[in-house]
């Protein structure tokens, strides 16, 4: 059967199951489209929880950026991963204790202030709004190959798709359309790493396949990754080549940003009682480590594919002539995300670290003018399969598991937009009296808003997939973090505390990735050049965040120390969020 009819039929069965899910579960009250009436099993949670979790970032563009550098880009396995353990121990159970709707809810009346609650709302959207462009520009990549159309036509398919879902489910059709995407996107990630473990190390497990001798060389695969980009001039794949400053703080960043988050912190609310959302926390990391552990195999055997492709007789020999690439090279310029351009006219293709000065002279004795091969980094995941010459069902399956984890984490966040929106910003500050059937219309129109804006963000983004969702990672670090740790476990930091922190600690960001990235407004440029010779102190912008969150902590603590301490109800409640009353108590609130 023809690719393309395939890529179809696999991506419309699985959006029809979408949809009809939605359909069976449209939310008819505010408590359905917020938390899904609250009656989710933790099982169910915690694999939805999974699919929110694992956004197109981590289908799509995290192999992909550890396929081209290799271990210092674990950093991305380290902080989300651990970020969510943080999460899971630290701020679940305690804000699933407090009982309300959303974040700005609890930071809100934990500060008693109505100002502290429209700063929560503001820091919520910036941050939400920033990752969902990273899910745009995953949808769009996604498209543009599978059902070859262009990157923004791709955009414009999956916004639709999320419209229809998302307006009309809410937070109910939601969770049980995640958790069909989980299964989707987890058999997609997995099927294709199984092929290719096998096809280059006999090894079926991937993660234990990373670590297995090469089967044509006989050398441990990740040896033979060392040598082969060693000989094109690259940085040993295994080897440590950033600042260890830098790495710390932007695995820091990746790890309080991701507890700072709300759409997965809003998941904890949908189950009935405390202990569910422990276990919801624990299945959730089960269903992650699923895909986590295989990651890291994905990404190390894509990058030899693909060098082994363009090198057939190895790295020191001749490259594969133009005329002569295989299909689906062909497949993937079409979308303009992988390029090439003959700087020497010999034909053939040359792809080498043409930036490095200890290459430059073995470059020159070859009468290579430069590396002629550009690939978007978001691609090797899918191209994946097609490199390895996989069967067509399996490209068509990945086509669909990168769409599920896109769509499922981008619902999530527009979500998220739409509760403080709805709930945080009109009913609880400017129609306090608005009834359920209006602030249900509020919410869905602030969705349906948000899906639109979004969508045009994501035809500009500010990097690759992975990068752009650091970014906001990055922003809730330094914004919502702090406010949420300290809510929970300082009875002694007030409202005047709170809000100063996170206006220090959101604004110091902006400026800074503005400063660098210059994505705040569209078309804007950085002020300065985005590399580690001009970051102040070699702070990357996508670890800025860390720094954030310790000016967002140091600015409310001594603020709130030279202000009033917090009423004692405060107090109290604080304690009551963060002790048991009685045995059992906490667990059975």
């Amino acid at each position: 059967m023809d690719q393309y009819l395939l890529n179809i039929i696999f991506v419309g069965l699985t959006f029809a199951l979408y949809i009809g899910i939605a359909i069976w579960a449209r939310a008819g009250s505010t408590s359905e489209f917020y938390t899904a009436g609250g009656g989710v099993h933790p099982v169910l949670n915690g694999m939805a929880t999974g699919a929110d979790w694992m956004s197109a970032a981590s289908f799509i563009s995290m192999a992909g950026m550890i396929a081209f550098v290799g271990y210092d880009n674990s950093t991305f396995l380290m902080g989300w991963t651990g970020g969510y353990v943080l999460l899971a121990l630290l701020l679940a159970p305690y804000l699933r204790k407090f009982g309300k709707f959303t974040v700005p809810d609890f930071i809100g009346d934990r500060f008693y202030s109505q100002t502290a609650r429209l700063v929560a709302v503001l820091c919520l959207i910036i941050a939400s709004l920033t990752y969902v462009i990273g899910q745009m520009t995953g949808v769009g990549v996604a498209f543009s190959r599978f059902l070859e159309v262009d990157k923004d036509t791709g955009l414009y398919i999956g916004a639709a798709i999320v419209f229809f879902y998302a307006v009309f489910g809410g937070m109910k059709g939601i969770t049980y359309t995640q958790v069909a995407q989980y299964c989707v996107l987890i058999f997609a990630y997995t099927v294709p790493a199984v092929f290719i473990s096998l096809q280059l190390t006999g090894n079926p497990i991937p993660g234990l396949g990373l670590f297995s001798d090469h089967v044509q060389s006989g050398i441990p695969l990740l040896q033979k990754l060392d040598q082969v980009v060693t000989d094109l001039g690259f940085n040993s794949y295994t080897g440590h080549h950033v600042s260890t400053l830098n790495m710390f703080l932007f695995t820091m960043s990746l790890m309080i940003g991701t507890a700072g988050l709300p759409h997965v912190i809003i998941r904890f609310f949908t189950v009935p009682k405390v202990s569910d959302a422990r276990w919801s926390a624990g299945w959730a990391l089960v269903f992650i480590a699923l895909l986590y552990v295989s990651a890291p195999a994905v990404g190390a055997m894509a990058r030899l594919n693909l060098i082994d492709t363009i090198y057939p007789q190895g790295a020191d020999a001749e490259p594969l002539a133009y005329d002569e690439r295989p299909e689906w090279i062909k497949n993937w310029e079409v979308t303009g995300l992988l390029k090439y351009q003959d700087k020497n006219g010999d034909g053939k293709i040359q792809y080498y670290n043409d930036k490095s000065e200890e290459f430059a002279p073995i470059a020159s004795e070859r009468n290579w003018a430069g590396s002629e091969l550009d690939v978007n980094r978001d691609i090797m995941v899918l191209a994946n399969p097609e490199i390895a010459k996989l069967p067509a069902w399996v490209i068509a399956l990945i086509a669909a598991g990168a769409l599920a984890a896109a769509l499922s984490t981008a619902a999530g966040l527009l979500l998220a937009i739409s509760s403080a929106i709805s709930h945080d910003l009109i009913k609880s500050c400017l129609k306090p009296d608005i009834s359920e059937k209006g602030e249900l219309k509020a919410a869905r129109l602030a969705m349906a808003v948000s899906i639109c804006v979004a969508t045009y963000l994501g035809l500009n983004p500010p990097g690759f997939a992975a990068q752009t969702v650091a970014l906001a990672f990055g922003l809730a670090a330094a914004s919502l973090f702090p406010a949420l740790m300290m809510g929970i476990f300082s009875k002694r930091i007030n409202n005047h505390g709170a809000v100063a922190g996170m206006l220090t600690g959101l604004i110091f960001t902006l400026i800074y990735i503005f400063v660098y990235k210059g994505w705040l407004f569209i078309g804007s440029t950085a002020m300065l050049p985005d590399d580690a010779d001009h970051w102040v102190m070699g702070i990357s912008p996508l670890s800025i965040g860390t720094v954030g969150a310790v000016l967002n902590f140091i600015v409310a603590y001594v603020v709130s120390k030279l202000t009033k301490e917090p009423p004692q109800e405060i107090r109290d409640l604080v304690e009551s969020v963060r002790t048991p009353r009685g045995v059992g108590g906490a667990l059975n609130k």
